[in-house]
Order: C-alpha cells, then sequence, then structure tokens
C-alpha cells in the first residue's frame, strides 16, 4: 500500500496560503517557516512543496529537481539562522518524524532545524 496524501493537512493549507507563517525561506520547492510552538530557541520547519508524507515517500518519489532543492534549502535555512557549527555557530539537530512510532503529527513530511540551546540526549535510554 502506498502513501495516501490529506491535502486538508495544516501544511498543505499553508502552502496553499490559506493559513499564514513567519517564512524564512522559499525556494522553487520548499519552504521554511518558523514553529508556533517552538520548543527551543530556534525553531524552524523546512516542507517540500510536493505531496510527500514522510522522508522516505519524499526520497523514493520526488524528483531529482526537488531532493536538491530540498536538500539545499535545509543548508540556506541553517546559514540564515546562524547555527553551522562549520561557520561559528552552536550546531543544531534536524528532526523528521515518520509514522506512529515516529510520534508524526502531521502527514506532510517536515524537518524541524532547533538549536539555541543544548538539547539533550536525542532518545532516553530503555
Amino acid at each position: 500500500m502506498g502513501y495516501e496524501y490529506d491535502d486538508q493537512n495544516i501544511f498543505a493549507k499553508i502552502l496553499r496560503g490559506e493559513i499564514p507563517c513567519d517564512k524564512v525561506l522559499e525556494t522553487e520547492h520548499s519552504l521554511a517557516f518558523r514553529d508556533i510552538r517552538p520548543q527551543a530557541p530556534v525553531h524552524v520547519l523546512v516542507i517540500p512543496k510536493g505531496a510527500y508524507v514522510t522522508h522516505d515517500h519524499f526520497a523514493l518519489e520526488a524528483s531529482d529537481a526537488e531532493i536538491a532543492d530540498f536538500t539545499r534549502a535545509l543548508g540556506q535555512v541553517c546559514k540564515l539562522l546562524g547555527v553551522q557549527p562549520g561557520e561559528g555557530g552552536s550546531g543544531y539537530r534536524l528532526i523528521s518524524n515518520s509514522g506512529d512510532d515516529g510520534v508524526q503529527e502531521v502527514p506532510h513530511l517536515h524537518v524541524h532545524i532547533m538549536s539555541g540551546r543544548m538539547l539533550g540526549r536525542m532518545v532516553s535510554p530503555g
């Protein structure tokens, strides 16, 4: 069974302009905006404009242009935010939750870029 995209999810509505966002970057195939419930001082979401549910869905079905654009957008956002450790930033965490076990809340691929404080362990032991 393939992925079924729900075009009524909040990110689809943001892409259609039905819901506003605090835009950080927009490219041909990607959109980055500040999270409305930030979990860190810096918390930006990056989404593809295409109808992809999870990262594996995107990796297997997106065009080369979409994949390259999305990957470059992640780098551009890190640069705009000043979090690149190789450029004097304090670093960041990328998170992409997928499916029930990954606690995915919105069925549209999105990557969280988080920074600005020590974020602790990625997953608690046990």
